[in-house]
């Protein structure tokens, strides 16, 4: 039997004592399940991924759950950041990460729900354990940009008062960014398009009718900004025009249309 570990907030600890572990998480091709991570001699990299995941919010801190899998356990494996993880058994998915030589930023998914009879047990382990952000990134300038910082974060505030992002700050009106679009001419200058659209990501609904004819531009970077900056809009026709760029012919468009619908 493989041994992994799941961190988790320690609200969930009388849910998961009764019923396991649910299926929530969303791996990769949409598939729903559990992270976890093997337990190691190293201890540190063992709960490797504790602070990062206490950043979005934890309530009575995060605790450890060990899990026993069959070894024969399907589970898919690799970094944080592939798009494409192998499919190995849970056996070989702990002899591949023990055998990296730095193994931060790995993670297995076992794509169902963890059963009751599979967990081994629960522990609380230090709250300071492992990394934050990405692997390494202790001693570098952390980024607080409008990607990268969590909304509600402990010392957001001061950090952006400390280290204020050339893109902080309100965004230009949607008028403004509108006759931006429209002086870029036609089919439009891919820069100009590109920078009114990230400003217009960040809003929660717009005015799509005056942007889908960006769905048909030669640059599929303007493409693929127009799905992000539109994908989790409220208003009406976004879904349609989604539809309407799934089958794009470049790549990254289609991988922008797939992110925009994943379950957030």
């Amino acid at each position: 039997m493989a041994m992994f570990v799941h961190l988790t907030s320690a609200a969930n600890v009388p849910r998961i004592r009764r019923s396991g572990i649910r299926a929530v998480s969303h791996g990769q091709g949409g598939a729903r399940g559990v992270y976890c991570f093997p337990v190691l001699p190293s201890y540190t990299l063992t709960h490797q991924w504790l602070r990062e995941l206490a950043r979005f919010g934890s309530q009575g801190g995060m605790v450890a759950v060990h899990l026993r899998l069959d070894d024969a356990q399907q589970v898919l494996v690799g970094r944080y950041a592939d798009r494409a993880k192998p499919v190995l058994s849970a056996a070989e998915a702990v002899r591949r990460i023990a055998g990296v030589a730095d193994p931060r930023g790995w993670e297995v998914f076992v794509p169902r729900a963890i059963r009751p009879r599979e967990v081994h047990r629960v522990r609380t382990p230090p709250q300071v354990a492992g990394w934050r952000y990405v692997p390494g990134a202790h001693g570098s300038r952390p980024c607080t940009c409008q990607g990268c910082r969590v909304r509600g974060e402990y010392g957001g505030r001061r950090l952006r008062e400390r280290l204020p992002h050339p893109l902080d700050g309100p965004p230009p009106r949607v008028g403004v960014l509108l006759d931006r679009i429209a002086e870029a001419g036609d089919p439009g200058d891919p820069a100009a398009l590109r920078d009114a659209l990230y400003w217009l990501g960040m809003r929660r609904r717009g005015p799509l009718d005056r942007l889908a004819h960006l769905a048909a531009h030669p640059d599929p970077t303007v493409r693929g900004d127009l799905v992000w900056a539109v994908g989790r809009w409220s208003t009406p026709g976004v879904g349609e025009l989604l539809d309407s760029l799934v089958d794009d012919p470049h790549p990254d468009v289609r991988r922008a249309v797939e992110d925009a619908r994943a379950p957030k």
